[in-house]
């Protein structure tokens, strides 16, 4: 019984009922690919667009958030993100025009169209 109280008493944050983890896949223009992992999906497409997050994404302008899968457990995202990897680049193209046809940036401002 002692258990049971003291998880019903730890904070929402430390609940592994409230993670949230992401797989997203970015594009260039010209749909330059880069797939990753991540918690805060909003923050991490802003470091992209802002050319902080990493120097691949940064030289090439991959920015545009194509595709996304969200998940309740960091093992099962990271998981995902290896075996994406492995995709040829057609699987991976097959995999974002099944969800988001017209290439879409999904993080766009739907307002700014």
């Amino acid at each position: 019984m002692a258990v049971a109280f003291a998880v019903a008493m730890l904070p929402s944050l430390m609940r592994f009922e409230d993670h949230q983890y992401y797989v997203y896949i970015l594009a260039s223009r010209s749909r330059t690919l880069y797939i990753g992992v991540t918690n805060n999906l909003r923050r991490r497409v802003l470091e992209h667009s802002e050319g902080t997050a990493n120097s691949f994404t940064a030289k090439y302008k991959i920015h545009r958030l194509v595709y996304y899968e969200h998940f309740q457990h960091i093992n099962n995202a990271i998981a995902r993100e290896k075996y994406l990897k492995h995709f040829t680049r057609q699987e991976k193209i097959t995999l974002i025009e099944a969800n988001n046809s017209t290439w879409e940036d999904l993080a766009a401002d739907p307002h700014s169209r």
